[in-house]
């Protein structure tokens, strides 16, 4: 008796912009033909490839985490080359070092950053007049840039149409498990339609905040993960803050960038900005967490703690806040790193679980896969 092949070769749980990196990339470098992508929302990039802070990372960011800054400076020329369309670089961006409360000194931090090669430089006094001298002991001119995710999902569907990726928005998957024939079986449930079963031979689980909703037998990740609910708020700065970029390290201070999705800028704050936070788990929705939570800005504390720093920011405008869960490995709770999470889970032989921590450690989740064997 011949044995069923199954439906798929590859099911992509989300459609962000990891789950649509990974399809293209298995379509195009794999040789993997039935492809689907599987979206919970109505459209591919909707929840934490836009909800953020749009930054890509040059590793000025992680002075306390050598890894995740090295790795950054790896990885951003080549993310600048890959999507050219998408990052914005006509701003200038600024680090600035607070005299007290900080974890790193000036003088650190100008160390650091040529153990790691990237470019820094004092900032003209016209820029460091931006700051109260009695609070920051230095500004340095360094080179960072962001993205525009709405451009980022335009590449996505794009690309995944020309690779042949089935997409499938507005569904749900809520199992995985074992099938026969070293076959896995996906429960996936449309918003509008009746629950059925695929089959495929691998399954990518790249959910992001839900790595660890699923049933059947799936295992759950091994790496512990935290979940916080954060603000961004959505600004538009005065006239003496547009074109800039600007971040105060390193301790309870705040990052101030261009949104290139919409224009505007996004204020955050490491004190006011994650508004709740839990240890992951099965049966702790994130997603219905995030729902059920009131979103009361905080926007008014970070503006009144941000101007004591940065006077002018006292002159723009709150035009609104996104609100998402951000999705952290607990063991990187004190460096700050960022690195990916890759696992392979042994009871679900197929079933890999990704993390990605920053848009730019795609590079690191690809390198992973280049050594691992596909059978098509």
């Amino acid at each position: 008796m011949p044995v069923a092949e199954p439906s798929h070769d590859a099911v992509i749980i989300g459609g962000g912009f990891y789950g649509a990196a990974i399809a293209i990339y298995l379509a195009k470098q794999r040789g993997l033909k039935r492809i689907v992508l599987i979206e919970r929302e109505p459209a591919l990039l909707m929840r934490a490839s836009y909800n953020n802070q749009a930054r890509v990372h040059n590793g000025y960011h992680y002075p306390r985490s050598f890894t995740t800054a090295y790795r950054s400076r790896i990885n951003l020329p080549n993310f600048v080359r890959d999507w050219p369309e998408a990052v914005k670089q006509d701003f200038t961006k600024l680090y600035a070092i607070a005299r007290r409360n900080s974890k790193v000194t000036a003088k650190q931090f100008e160390r650091f950053c040529r153990e790691i090669g990237a470019r820094i430089q004092p900032a003209e006094p016209a820029l460091r007049a931006l700051f109260e001298p009695r609070l920051i002991e230095a500004v340095f001119l360094v080179e960072e840039y962001a993205f525009d995710s709405t451009k980022l999902a335009s590449w996505a569907a794009r690309e995944l149409d020309a690779c042949g990726v089935q997409i499938r928005l507005a569904t749900r998957v809520t199992a995985i498990s074992n099938g026969p024939n070293n076959t896995l079986q996906v429960a996936v449930k449309p918003d509008r339609g009746a629950e059925e079963l695929i089959t495929s031979r691998y399954v990518f689980n790249c959910t992001y905040s839900g790595l660890n909703q699923f049933k059947g037998d799936f295992p759950g990740t091994q790496t512990g993960l935290k979940q916080e609910i954060t603000e961004m708020a959505l600004m538009q700065v005065p006239p003496a803050l547009a074109g800039l970029g600007i971040t105060v390290m390193d301790g309870p201070f705040f990052s101030m960038m261009p949104f290139p999705a919409r224009g505007l800028h996004t204020l955050s704050h490491v004190r006011y900005t994650p508004h709740l936070h839990w240890n992951d788990a099965q049966g702790i929705d994130p997603y219905q967490k995030l729902k059920d939570y009131e979103r009361a800005t905080r926007v008014d504390r970070m503006v009144r703690d941000v101007g004591r720093y940065l006077p002018a920011v006292l002159d723009a405008k709150y035009v609104e806040s996104l609100f998402e869960v951000k999705t952290i490995l607990v063991k990187n709770e004190g460096d700050d790193g960022r690195p990916i999470l890759f696992e392979k889970h042994l009871e679900l032989p197929g079933c890999y679980s990704v993390l990605g921590g920053k848009i730019d450690n795609i590079y690191d989740a690809l390198e992973k896969l280049e050594s691992e064997d596909f059978y098509v």
